[in-house]
């Protein structure tokens, strides 16, 4: 036996809501609807239409309203009193959800006036959504393009297993030998299987390595007998390493054959299965969005893609019908107390997520009017400090969320950087340190490449003082090669 801390079934499912983004956040809010009776989803149209209307449907305490007891419950036997109290707290919490309703409409209405879509533009976005397909893994694709060739029997079957041990990337992840010994075929009918897998779409698929797949793709456009290939068939090392005067003395060529041969070889596609990964297929919806207006920013959530519900009238009047047997009652009121705080948290969730990315925009107002290079050094203890939460909390509601902001689209978690101290004493965030090395890198001398120790030479001239083994860990950070393999010659 032990005595450990456990989160209450209710607290984990709010985590959970907050941390959902969106479209996560859509089908738990799905499956909690499919699981309690009580709960129902209004549409947008209807909401706005219930503000406009009478308080009947946005007060669902009225109809349990005290005042107007049915005929069954005159009696004051022992039964019906107990049943009156539980009627009236049952009230009150009726009344509570009606509040934090009522609250909720408010700050939907003031918070999205300022963002409301245009009939067409949701119209031309809900077209998007409803042309969007499944994608195709490559190894479909593949196995397609087998079906449909002139392969033998026994020949399909190999390939059919070859095709199984690619990788999304294109990439045979065994040897010849080895599938062969598995599968007690020939190597040679498994080489025969292979050959023609290579000459399968995409370009390069079935390689074995880089090389492979590089000179496969010049083998396709009939360019076996060009520079480029001799340089991937002989010089393969060199030309990772950027040789370049080896490779013009191995080849007996100039150099600037050499570099441009290296151009064209850079233009082939290193992965083949790159655009049939999963991954490509990314869509963003943004969580907050913060908007210009005269002096200030707008800070709103994404209201319009977040559920909306409510208690079913339905139910609220089976609860005050005095016919209805306690086991009835019991379960109503579990299912209403659950619907209850899935509304709370929900509620709670979009307040969150705006308390803090007002915080952000208002910390980081620079970065809002003029760019990257303004962002400010940030962490999740400070917003946590003024916003009144945890910074895990932070941490969670900021995960896998978006804001679109002036500059364009950035997930949440690109506002919190650490920070350098300059020598005017201000703080810069490491990431406009980093865009900064990559302006340099972009306007450097191709001849001339600039070094680490020359970088923190001129970033010293400009104050902000930097050690150079924090310059080589930021510039592998922005996959920027060393100057040495920079150097054009």
């Amino acid at each position: 036996m032990s005595l450990q801390q456990v989160l209450a079934p209710q607290l984990q499912q709010s985590l959970a809501l907050l941390q959902a983004p969106t479209l996560e956040l859509k089908a738990l809010v799905a499956q909690e609807l499919q699981q309690n009776p009580v709960l129902e989803e209004i549409e947008t149209d209807q909401e706005d239409r219930a503000n406009g209307d009478d308080e009947t449907e946005a007060s669902p305490a009225q109809s349990l309203d005290p005042a107007e007891p049915p005929a069954d419950m005159s009696s004051e036997s022992a039964t019906d009193k107990s049943t009156k109290e539980t009627m009236d707290d049952f009230q009150a919490e009726f009344e509570r959800l009606s509040q934090i309703d009522q609250d909720w409409r408010d700050n939907y209405s003031q918070v999205n006036s300022s963002i409301r879509h245009s009939a067409e533009d949701e119209e031309r976005r809900q077209f998007m959504f409803d042309s969007l397909v499944a994608g195709t893994s490559l190894q479909e694709v593949l196995l397609e393009q087998v079906r449909v060739s002139e392969l033998s029997e026994e020949h399909r079957s190999i390939a059919e297993m070859i095709i199984g041990n690619i990788d999304d990337y294109g990439f045979l992840q065994s040897s010849i030998d080895e599938l062969a010994f598995s599968t007690n075929i020939p190597s040679e009918k498994v080489m025969e299987a292979l050959k023609v897998i290579q000459a399968f779409h995409p370009p390069g698929v079935g390689a074995r390595n880089l090389r492979e797949c590089l000179m496969l793709q010049l083998e396709r456009t009939n360019r076996k007998d060009t520079l480029e290939y001799q340089i991937l068939d002989r010089f393969m090392e060199a030309l990772g390493k950027r040789r370049i005067p080896e490779m013009a003395r191995g080849l007996e060529v100039e150099v600037d054959e050499i570099q441009d041969a290296m151009e064209n070889i850079a233009m082939l596609e290193p992965r083949p299965g790159r655009a049939f990964l999963p991954d490509n297929q990314h869509y963003i919806l943004p969580e907050v969005f913060v908007t210009k207006s005269g002096s200030d920013f707008v800070v709103a959530t994404n209201n319009d893609q977040v559920p909306h519900l409510r208690i079913s009238n339905t139910y609220k009047d089976l609860m005050s019908q005095a016919q209805s047997s306690p086991e009835v009652r019991e379960y109503i009121r579990e299912k209403i107390r659950a619907g209850k705080f899935l509304i709370k948290s929900l509620h709670q969730r979009q307040q969150t997520i705006g308390n803090i990315a007002r915080e952000i925009v208002k910390r980081q107002r620079d970065f809002m009017e003029k760019g990257v290079s303004h962002l400010k050094p940030l962490t999740m203890v400070q917003v946590a400090e003024v916003v009144g939460v945890h910074e895990t909390t932070v941490s969670r509601a900021v995960s896998g969320k978006y804001m679109e902001t002036p500059q364009g689209i950035f997930e949440m978690k690109y506002f919190f950087t650490s920070g350098i101290q300059t020598s005017s004493g201000t703080n810069m965030s490491n990431t406009s340190v980093k865009d900064m090395i990559s302006g340099m890198v972009k306007d450097e001398d191709t001849a001339k490449p600039l070094s680490d120790e020359e970088i923190v030479k001129i970033l010293a001239q400009k104050g902000v003082i930097i050690a150079r083994r924090t310059i080589a860990k930021y510039r592998s950070e922005l996959n920027i090669l060393p100057s040495h393999l920079r150097k054009v010659y």
